[in-house]
């Protein structure tokens, strides 16, 4: 293991509609959770009439990927309580992320859950979800895509990559895996203080298969061979990427249930349905059709970018003057390494419905 690092975590994903324009695998993946979703929504314990029903959104970043599966869930709920009753839809992110093009989309999306609904009332949270950030036993339901991977920090550098499931370095792994546990369980702490009893949580996030494999191989070589190309070029000097990481983990089936294998049940939660899959790859599905291997190298550079690139851009010294140059010059180096050999990539993915256990009846 190398030099320490700071503790800072994640940042936003890219704002101004960035992330949404290119966030075509994140939309892709999450749609076999969406089924989880409607059935959470269909068996969820209402709160009592003259309480709100309140829908969260974790890690919501700009809220594209969120319109289908919440409106699916909206149109369920409205089937059990009626037109009239007041939903409240909270959105929450980090404090940079991009909440006006969030609301701006609520607003003008042909496909927003406010459509011809105005008894629904959205709002935002600008928090991290490893704290409480909502009223103790008040959400109804919840639900988070592709936000759980990202840790609440750095917990180390990595000396040979940017990706800790690709670094050789044993101990590096070693520390990301205890980060991973922790951060794991004060998420779910957190969520099961909040959560109603009988309230559920649908959850998807990037995994590992259950041969212990990360995917996205050929996109982290394209970003680190990038950022070495950078390097030598002196568009980045060698301490700043050494400081580029990107603080994402892949949890196996193992490390996603160790926190219920004792007894069943963890903060009040248990394990109603859990499933490792293979997420579609929609750009290499286009690029089978268009046959462009320019557009596939781009699509998957623009993905990597707005995920991913804010957060190896902190890392800059003068971040906020010399980001945009890094982030373009990053994008063209890793759109020509993937389109120079496109390929099918492996995306695992975990999907689960965790439930809030119901306080037990006291009869006289």
């Amino acid at each position: 293991m190398t030099e320490s690092s700071e503790t800072q975590g994640p940042a936003p994903m890219e704002g101004h509609g960035g992330y949404s324009r290119s966030s075509l695998v994140q939309a892709a993946g999450s749609l076999p959770a969406v089924p989880l979703l409607e059935k959470a929504a269909q068996q969820v314990l209402l709160p009592a009439a003259a309480e709100p029903v309140v829908i969260v959104d974790y890690g919501s970043s700009e809220g594209r990927n969120s319109l289908l599966p919440l409106s699916v869930a909206i149109g369920i709920l409205r089937d059990r309580i009626g037109r009239k009753r007041p939903i409240s839809v909270v959105h929450t992110d980090l404090p940079g992320n991009d909440f006006d093009a969030l609301f701006q989309m609520l607003v003008s999306d042909p496909g927003s859950y406010l459509r011809e609904d105005s008894a629904i009332f959205p709002s935002a949270i600008g928090r991290s979800f490893y704290e409480q950030i909502l009223p103790t036993s008040s959400v109804t339901l919840g639900w988070s895509s592709w936000a759980v991977q990202w840790l609440s920090r750095v917990p180390a550098l990595i000396p040979d990559q940017v990706q800790v499931a690709y670094s050789r370095d044993a101990a590096t792994r070693a520390v990301f895996s205890r980060q991973a546990a922790e951060d794991w369980r004060v998420f779910l702490s957190h969520r099961a203080a909040e959560l109603k009893p009988g309230g559920r949580l649908v959850l998807l996030s990037m995994a590992l298969d259950d041969q212990g494999d990360f995917g996205y191989r050929a996109a982290v070589e394209a970003i680190y061979g990038g950022l070495e190309d950078l390097a030598g070029e002196g568009v980045i000097t060698a301490a700043e990427m050494r400081r580029m990481v990107i603080p994402t983990f892949g949890r196996g089936r193992e490390d996603f249930t160790a926190p219920f294998a004792e007894t069943g049940s963890f903060a009040g939660l248990s394990v109603e349905e859990f499933e490792i899959f293979y997420g579609e790859d929609q750009i290499w599905q286009e690029f089978k059709v268009h046959g462009d291997p320019e557009i596939f190298g781009a699509r998957w550079a623009a993905f990597s970018r707005a995920s991913v690139g804010p957060t190896l851009a902190a890392s800059l010294e003068n971040s906020s003057a010399r980001a945009g140059e890094f982030l373009e010059r990053l994008e063209t180096r890793m759109a020509a390494r993937l389109a120079a050999a496109p390929e099918r990539t492996s995306i695992p993915l975990a999907k689960m419905v965790l439930v809030k256990e119901r306080a037990l009846e006291v009869y006289s």
